[in-house]
């Protein structure tokens, strides 16, 4: 390599961030003002980090994504931040669509517009040259939004599928209900954790860090990013017939599971080792000493005067323009709600009595609870009713229920709808369900009234009634038996499962008593 090459490898990374001399009050300013504006954002995603596996990794992005830059040092050699202060102006669409997905409830919706602001900044402050020099590196923070867990369902069906074609194949005697998996040596379940989501997620961003750093083409850099989607999905089908072929060559299907995320663990790193060998023979060397050399001689860019002021004025315009919309928000939420909705007992008689108080103050995420306590035919049952203002957003009361119903310490959790002996839906109760430990929740939800079912209509509904007002206050119920779950076998949940929807199926008007709290006046 060329003396010129090597100095231009050993430049530091103080002369790097040198180039930001224009920028730098600028981009400090909005970085903060979005961080401000956008709080409940990051508190949510770094709270996902924490509690889900599946983003752990999430941590060390902003760590890469500086080293990425750093690593560009000679491609940006004589480049100097040109601040756009017209570029800000990208920030109110992108405003729209924050607005948009807080009046929804998603999350995700929310994280992804703010990110996106945290671009348009970038690209404000530095100009066209400078952040397209970067752009790979900015583009790697978008892994800082806890974004994918929509797809498990999708997983946990092609693994279920998966398994279903290669039991056939070994000709391993299986009998498959929806994701359970019953063999002779015992029962195996396809559960959320088992989806291969943590797996899938960790590997696009290696493989994603894998390109940026070892091609310099497009084109293999995202052939690369896609064999990192496609090898974790097939490899965790083979994971997951692996381990039911495990339990019958052990003769128990509780042994081969034991350790099955262990076994994951260790299995994704063969699979990240064989995603590494698959990509060294293709990979690009470092830049040619010509091309250093037409970098060293490349003609910096001229510090004009004014050029600081521009930085400033353009980061404050992209914090001025990014609190439009959580300052709608902000009004929509503090218009009058009408809180008149008065918390009653439900009348479950005469199947169900009251155990003790019938009414217990109870914490809210964000409205107002109370607990009633029943005894139903010697199951003793907590029923939660929780009025929130008119004015919610689905995000709340989404986040509540989640909060209700998934105990912390199960990750295998599915959800189905509450069902009569004869398969007839209960609307609009939800049964949620853990195997390990054992756990049984129902939870309904009553927008306007009206029994309402969770996804994408209960959203776009409580967005108009958040903006214009709604009939009634909304009202979750969310009913959980008292049970000892560390010892209640199979056998004994479903004994309980069905005497919640016993209850409920005895109680087809509980519909009225929900709207005669949702509506006092009527």
């Amino acid at each position: 390599m060329s003396e010129q090459t090597a100095t231009l490898r050993d430049e530091s990374l103080a002369s790097v961030m040198g180039r930001l001399r224009d920028a730098r009050v600028g981009l400090a300013i909005g970085l903060v003002a979005l961080a401000l504006l956008f709080r409940a954002e990051i508190m949510v995603a770094v709270r996902t980090w924490i509690d889900s596996t599946a983003y752990n990794h999430c941590f060390l992005v902003i760590p890469i994504a500086a080293y990425l830059i750093w690593d560009r040092r000679p491609a940006l050699r004589g480049m100097t931040a040109q601040p756009l202060p017209l570029a800000a102006l990208l920030v109110l669409p992108l405003g729209l669509v924050w607005l948009a997905s807080e009046r929804l409830g998603i999350m995700e919706g929310r994280q992804l517009a703010a990110l996106t602001m945290v671009e348009v900044l970038f690209l404000t402050m530095l100009g066209w040259r400078l952040w397209l020099a970067i752009l790979g590196p900015l583009l790697y923070l978008y892994f800082l939004v806890p974004f994918g867990e929509f797809l498990t369902p999708t997983l946990q069906d092609f693994t279920t599928w998966f398994i279903r074609h290669g039991v056939d194949i070994l000709g391993i005697p299986a009998y498959i209900d929806g994701y359970v998996i019953d063999i002779p040596e015992g029962s195996f379940f396809v559960a959320e954790a088992c989806a291969g989501l943590r797996f899938l997620i960790a590997s696009i961003a290696f493989g994603v860090l894998y390109a940026l750093l070892m091609y310099r083409s497009p084109i293999r850099r995202m052939l690369f990013i896609i064999v990192s989607i496609i090898v974790p999905i097939i490899a965790n089908g083979f994971r997951a017939l692996g381990i039911v072929g495990l339990g019958r060559l052990l003769g128990s299907a509780e042994a081969a599971a034991a350790d099955h995320v262990l076994y994951g663990w260790i299995f994704f790193s063969i699979v990240i080792l064989v995603l590494i060998a698959l990509g060294l023979p293709f990979r690009e060397d470092i830049e040619s000493d010509d091309a250093a050399s037409s970098a060293l001689t490349q003609d910096p860019s001229i510090h004009e005067p004014g050029t600081a002021r521009r930085g400033l004025l353009a980061g404050l315009a992209v914090a001025a323009l990014a609190a439009l919309g959580p300052t709608i928000a902000m009004a929509l939420n503090l218009a009058p709600v009408g809180q008149g909705a008065s918390l009653l007992p439900l009348d479950l008689s005469p199947s169900c009595s009251n155990v003790g108080a019938p009414l217990v103050p109870a914490a809210s995420f964000s409205g107002r609870a109370i607990i009633q306590r029943v005894d139903c035919g010697g199951t003793q049952m907590n029923i939660e009713i929780e009025v929130f203002s008119p004015r919610s957003t689905a995000g709340p009361i989404n986040a509540e229920r989640r909060h209700l119903t998934r105990p912390a310490e199960a990750d295998d959790i599915s959800e189905s709808p509450l069902a009569t002996r004869t398969g007839d839906p209960l609307r609009p109760w939800r049964l949620i369900r853990a195997n390990i430990p054992a756990y049984v929740a129902a939870a309904g939800i009553w927008i306007d009234g009206e029994p309402t079912m969770p996804g994408i209509a209960m959203r776009l509904k409580m967005a108009r009634t958040s903006i214009f007002g709604g009939a009634g206050a909304p009202v979750l119920v969310v009913v959980t038996p008292i049970a000892d779950w560390a010892n209640v076998d199979m056998r004994q949940k479903e004994i309980i499962e069905r005497q919640i929807a016993s209850v409920m199926q005895a109680h087809p008007k509980i519909g009225d008593q929900i709207n005669s709290i949702a509506n006092p006046a009527q």
